[in-house]
């Protein structure tokens, strides 16, 4: 009041300067540049002046001022009511008591390089003003006692918006922060009111008698006195006005602190605490309690929507609002809301161990609240083997189709289960469908072959299904479940082997299978492996050597079984065709025991022939007592091998019954070829009790015969001989004397 502005640092250490010559009325501190406005009077009378301070350069040890200008609507002297100025120094709007607004556009600092006019006329003088800056775009709220309007000031000619139809009085008004989105507070005596640049906001209906209005870091501030307070004051007392100063939470919808006072002067606020300052010269600080005190005030109140709030307005860690969910969760389930609770714990899901809420809900009437926490714990991809069985014993409990089938399909892009496990507890329960499905869309192929073979008993689906698998799957499926499948669908079973072996449709069908791995799946079905066999060798001319010979035995078990004598000759055909094929060269003992085993005299005899073992032909024929086979085997082969006829010899001999005939067949070889010394003829037969003299008389007789003629030819010879020397040792002697 005379003249002077005063500073008050943190130290508390006033100091002052002369700012004007009779009071100072208003100032404005600007929050991110050092300059101060205010509004003054140097001479009664006279209109009041502002100044434009920079307290960061001296002039004369005072703070420098930058501008003097009077502060005067057109040409009316009147008294100024409020002041403003924009934080990028562009604008200052001034209000005054006649309902005029004055506003200064360019550098505020500097006089040649701004404007001013009048931005406003009224009746009704002017209680509250705002900036407000929205991007590029510039506001200025003016309030009255009777309105409230936002003029644009980035347009051309300032277009408003009359925002409402009644104002407030002054330091009634204050512009929030971002956290309430810049909108503009008008107090009235009713309600508050909050206004965006456009359209008015929500109100409140905070009751009392306004008197101050502050922002500070989202709370709003108010001063205010009660009615009846104000209205049963007498006009001549002097008692301390009791006047309540209260703090709301508009975010969290709560009021933050509250207290009586005795005549507010003013609330300041000022390094990170709000100061009160009340006209018995007392400055009272409030200071913010920290986040952790705040919330625990809360629980104990068990206000936990509220602490929720609070915990995100003050960005507390994801930690931390888990705590705070889990002990809300807590509350609901101990007050048995059940419903409520487990929506609390899904909040918690990342932080907080899963079996903590499991545990809680495992009992059958909480199985639906059991089923959404799990849902919840699949989606964030957070669940494990235990859960996925867990989820979806509780679909099956439910006997819930819809949540189970939406569970397992919704997994078009990720999949938050363990789809093994899935398909386990699927199966278990019986719901085959659905197992089936996962397995097929995730590729579990022996799972799906299972279900569908040992549980649903669809053979025909199952083959169609390993058809249209790749190679390697197909070949390694056949081999595990051929048996099974060949003893359901066995000609479509065999077909899809051939194709296996030779030329599979499928991706990979380059590569063939090898046919004899496959062979035992046939145990039981000879006239499929037949059809089969004989496909690998028609169209794979170097099949394995399995084929060929697991073929033979076939041809061979079937012909010895078989009955009718024209498909006994058929056969006899094919498995002689067979061994004619020159694929038994390098397992000719394998062929020959297999012909044996069956008595298959053709094939043995042929085999025989093949490997030149003419003796095993002879003794083949003996055991059978075929004597006239004997006799056309030596006849056949004595040539190569001579001493089958004296086998033959040996044999007939041998017999008790009477091989007269036989025998001189033997004989008549043996002379012709003089296989045998006499003697020895004689003394083989020797143990034949049927064969008299007679048998051997003719050969015997032709025998001396023959030893005569030769005994008179070399005595015809010696004496030749003896000629020869006479005449040969007279020549000489001849030759010597003469």
């Amino acid at each position: 009041m005379t003249g002077q502005i005063w500073f008050l640092p943190r130290s508390l250490q006033l100091t002052s300067f002369q700012a004007y010559k009779l009071r100072v009325t208003h100032l404005h501190q600007l929050k991110q540049h050092n300059i101060l406005v205010s509004v003054g009077e140097d001479e009664e009378g006279v209109n009041p002046v502002v100044k434009v301070w920079n307290l960061e350069k001296r002039d004369g040890g005072n703070p420098l001022c930058t501008r003097i200008f009077p502060a005067i609507p057109g040409n009316k002297p009147t008294v100024v009511s409020c002041i403003t100025v924009h934080e990028n120094l562009n604008f200052m709007a001034i209000g005054f008591t006649d309902g005029s607004v004055v506003l200064t556009k360019g550098d505020i600092t500097r006089d040649r390089h701004s404007k001013t006019q009048i931005l406003q006329e009224g009746s009704y003088p002017i209680t509250g003003m705002a900036f407000r800056q929205t991007g590029k775009t510039t506001h200025l709220f003016v309030v009255t006692t009777e309105s409230v309007r936002a003029y644009e000031l980035s347009q051309k000619d300032y277009p408003y918006m009359e925002l409402d139809c009644h104002g407030c009085g002054l330091r009634c008004s204050a512009l929030t922060d971002p956290s309430q989105d810049m909108q503009f507070v008008v107090a009235g005596n009713e309600c508050v009111y909050l206004y965006q640049s456009d359209e008015r906001g929500p109100c409140f209906a905070f009751e009392g008698q306004k008197l101050i209005v502050h922002w500070y870091r989202g709370y709003l501030v108010i001063v205010s006195r009660e009615r009846s307070d104000f209205a049963g004051r007498s006009v001549d007392s002097h008692a301390p006005e009791r006047q309540t100063l209260t703090i709301y939470d508009l975010g969290n919808k709560l009021i933050a602190y509250s207290c009586i006072m005795n005549d507010v002067v003013d609330v300041l606020a000022e390094w990170g605490s709000l100061y009160v300052l009340t006209r018995d010269g007392l400055v009272h600080a409030l200071h913010e309690k920290d986040t952790q005190t705040k919330l625990e005030m809360l629980f104990k109140k068990n206000l936990y929507v509220m602490a929720i709030s609070l915990a995100k307005g003050q960005h507390l860690d994801s930690d931390g609002l888990s705590e705070i969910f889990r002990q809300y969760g807590d509350h609901l389930y101990s007050k048995g809301d059940h419903d409520g609770a487990i929506q609390q714990y899904i909040r918690t899901i990342g932080k907080l161990e899963p079996s903590y809420v499991i545990r809680k809900f495992l009992d059958a009437q909480r199985i639906h609240n059991l089923t959404a926490y799990l849902q919840a714990l699949h989606l964030q991809s957070l669940a494990n083997a235990d859960h996925t069985t867990l989820l979806l014993n509780c679909y099956t409990k439910l006997k819930d189709s819809a949540r189970l089938e939406e569970f397992i399909k919704a997994s078009e892009g990720e999949v938050h289960f363990d789809v093994e496990i899935a398909i386990k507890v699927l199966r278990q329960a019986g719901y085959h469908s659905h197992a089936l499905y996962l397995a097929e869309k995730h590729a579990h192929h022996e799972w799906y072959l299972k279900i569908q073979l040992e549980d649903i008993k669809n053979f025909q689906e199952a083959l169609q299904y390993i058809g249209r698998l790749p190679f390697p799957q197909a070949e390694s499926n056949m081999k595990c479940y051929g048996k099974i499948l060949m003893s359901h669908v066995p000609n479509e079973t065999t077909q899809l082997l051939n194709d296996l072996c030779t030329d599979f449709p499928q991706p990979g069908g380059g590569d063939r299978a090898n046919p004899e791995e496959f062979i035992p799946i046939f145990a039981n079905n000879p006239a499929e492996l037949k059809t089969f066999l004989e496909h690998m060798t028609r169209v794979q001319s170097d099949s394995p050597q399995g084929v060929y010979d697991t073929l033979l035995e076939l041809c061979l078990q079937n012909w010895a079984h078989e009955n009718d004598p024209q498909a006994k000759q058929q056969l006899q055909n094919d498995a002689m065709t067979l061994l004619k094929s020159g694929r038994f060269k390098n397992v000719f003992d394998k062929a020959l025991v297999l012909c044996q085993m069956h008595n298959f005299q053709k094939g043995v005899l042929y085999l025989y022939e093949q490997g030149k073992l003419f003796q095993q032909i002879m003794h083949y024929h003996m055991q059978n007592d075929q004597y006239q086979e004997v006799i056309e085997a030596c006849k056949q082969y004595g040539e190569q091998e001579s001493c089958l006829w004296e086998q033959a010899l040996s044999y007939f001999a041998r017999k008790e019954e009477d091989c007269k005939e036989h025998i001189a067949t033997v004989l008549r070889h043996i002379e012709s070829k003089n296989l045998m010394p006499p003697l020895l003829v004689v003394q083989t037969l020797a143990h034949n009790s049927t064969a008299t003299l007679s048998v051997i008389r003719d050969y015997l007789i032709n025998k001396m015969q023959k030893l005569n003629q030769q005994s008179e030819k070399d005595e015809r010879t010696v004496n030749q001989y003896r000629e020869d020397t006479a005449r040969i040792r007279q020549e000489i002697h001849e030759l010597r004397n003469r």
